[in-house]
């Protein structure tokens, strides 16, 4: 199989608030929009995308409708510190605090209007136990 892109797709029962909070925080822009469905791009990153739909829309098969749940989105960033305080200034919930973690990331969590979590991660080295499991050219700088 050949991939020529991947993304997530969150299934909800309001999908204009979605799609309008993560044009707010996260800076997407619509590349596609109805009322059922929104295809979101980075603004800094067309590549990065991130899609919305109505979770009850008839493409999606019957027994499988419904609200997403149990989905964590990674965001990478270059400064997670000035990150955090930017969304907990505009109000986002802090489910977890700004931390280090001894497997290689400075991070905290929130989560969106559905309950996704969404981890903010800026890579960090691991510690010495964690940087024996990570592949040669995968080692956080």
């Amino acid at each position: 199989m050949k991939t020529t892109s991947y993304y997530p797709v969150i299934m909800t029962d309001n999908v204009a608030v979605t799609a309008a909070f993560y044009r707010a925080h996260f800076t997407f822009e619509a590349a596609f929009e109805a009322d059922w469905y929104v295809h979101l791009q980075l603004r800094s990153d067309p590549a990065v995308n991130l899609a919305v739909l109505d979770g009850s829309h008839e493409t999606i098969p019957a027994a499988s409708r419904g609200k997403v749940n149990g989905l964590l989105l990674n965001f990478e960033v270059d400064d997670v510190d000035a990150e955090y305080v930017r969304l907990r200034n505009a109000g986002l919930p802090i489910l977890l605090e700004l931390r280090d973690e001894d497997f290689g990331q400075r991070h905290f969590i929130t989560a969106d209007p559905n309950g996704v979590l969404i981890d903010i991660i800026k890579p960090i080295p691991p510690s010495t136990e964690f940087a024996m499991q990570y592949a040669d050219d995968a080692l956080p700088e």
